[in-house]
């Protein structure tokens, strides 16, 4: 009997792009050989199929190297989307698709420099988290009259952006807690409190050439996050 060969998918637990990768792989039911990255010694191997160095990056049984996080959700989901992620309640799959890259090129700049102040030149946190604030408005605005981004069910947008409020939450969880953002709030925690954010976050010692293949998605989650 031929084996069946599987996307190889290199990912950091951590990072909110490799994140929505896992996420969209999971909701497609999409099996591949899982291996984790650590940043600071990232495998030959990853390089060699993406010289951006950077995760996640999908490797297909055929060669075809995917290396953008919201590439890989739809190659995912346009094979198989049980949960109708690409059709919303509301809205069409163009407007979560727009609401996504602002969140990538409005929003992303700026929690990089509220979160990583050291690392950038003169970036003062307090300015970044205005600006900031002004993407979390947009989503505020959007959660008065539904549940979801885009209708009262789930959809592609709110798993592509909610990793990234995620990580500005937690910047500052007392801030983000008292912020005048309380449908956000409620939105952020059904998330973090959803089966399949715990499932995309179980822990994975560091993949070394050699290893046994580790499969994603597993069942169930054996390891606090």
């Amino acid at each position: 009997m031929t084996e069946t060969v599987l996307p190889i998918l290199y990912s950091f637990r951590r990072c909110p792009y490799a994140m929505r990768a896992r996420m969209g792989l999971r909701a497609a039911g999409q099996l591949c050989e899982l291996r984790e990255v650590v940043l600071r010694d990232k495998p030959g191997e990853m390089i060699e199929a993406s010289p951006k160095a950077t995760v996640p990056v999908l490797v297909l049984p055929d060669g075809e190297v995917i290396d953008e996080s919201f590439d890989i959700m739809m190659w995912a989901l346009r094979q198989h989307d049980p949960d109708n992620w690409l059709a919303p309640k509301e809205g069409m799959l163009a407007d979560m698709i727009e609401l996504i890259e602002q969140c990538e090129a409005e929003f992303k700049p700026h929690l990089d420099r509220y979160k990583y102040t050291n690392r950038y030149e003169e970036a003062d946190p307090a300015t970044h988290r205005r600006e900031a604030e002004k993407f979390l408005a947009v989503l505020e605005y959007r959660l008065v009259s539904s549940a979801f981004l885009f209708g009262n069910r789930k959809a592609l947008a709110d798993f592509a952006i909610a990793p990234f409020i995620r990580q500005f939450a937690n910047t500052d969880k007392a801030w983000f807690d008292a912020s005048p953002y309380p449908k956000l709030q409620v939105w952020l925690e059904d998330f973090l409190s959803s089966d399949i954010f715990a499932a995309v976050m179980t822990k994975y010692p560091q993949w070394q050439p050699g290893d046994d293949p580790v499969m994603f998605p597993l069942g169930e989650v054996h390891q606090e996050l």
